[in-house]
């Protein structure tokens, strides 16, 4: 009989770790469960305070502009001013919300926009410019507002009188101003406005 030992009696076995990790490699990788790989990674939904209030200011907010408009038997309710209600009172505190960018960014883009139309016409092309260019005017003047580039598509699109439309236009943002102010005064949402100018 050989006194040299059996290669199959000195082979170390495979530790439970390392027959764990290979039988973890031979099924592929790892996936996550479920609920973790489809969670939302949303901001969590405000109290319901909150929400009451900025509903309730943006439907105040935009009835008002439409009362106006019916005094003054002029349109001053136009869509991106929904848009503008929408960060007035549902954010607040970011930095597109607050007046120097509602007010400002709403009258730089109506003035891109007639610009632009003095320039192009009122195309469609020309209303497509109107936007991109509003968008760099607002970061240059520093009152970004996105829901005004829509503003300056409008303008080249309808081709309102010049002087009127920016009056009503300044109206309506200093009105949404002031029912966002009233918003944040209420101690249900953050204070507004963060900063004026």
């Amino acid at each position: 009989m050989s006194n040299a030992p059996s290669t199959a009696a000195t082979a170390p076995a495979p530790t439970t770790a390392a027959a764990t990790a290979t039988a973890a490699e031979a099924a592929g990788p790892r996936r996550r469960p479920a609920r973790t790989r489809f969670a939302s990674k949303a901001p969590a939904r405000p109290p319901a305070a909150f929400l009451a209030v900025a509903t309730a200011g943006g439907v105040a907010g935009l009835v008002l502009l439409v009362a106006v408009g019916k005094v003054l038997h002029l349109p001053v309710l136009i869509p991106p001013l929904a848009a503008s209600a929408a960060l007035v009172l549902a954010a607040p505190a970011l930095p597109l919300a607050q007046p120097r960018s509602v007010v400002g960014g709403q009258l730089v883009s109506a003035l891109v926009g007639f610009g632009a139309l003095a320039v192009g016409g009122g195309s469609l092309w020309t209303a497509a410019v109107a936007g991109g260019l509003a968008i760099g005017a607002m970061a240059a003047a520093r009152t970004p507002h996105s829901p005004a580039a829509a503003t300056s598509v409008i303008v080249v699109l309808t081709q309102p009188p010049a002087l009127r439309f920016l009056g009503l236009l300044a109206l309506a943002t200093v009105l949404l101003v002031l029912v966002g102010v009233l918003a944040g005064r209420s101690g249900r949402t953050a204070r507004y406005p963060a900063y004026w100018w």
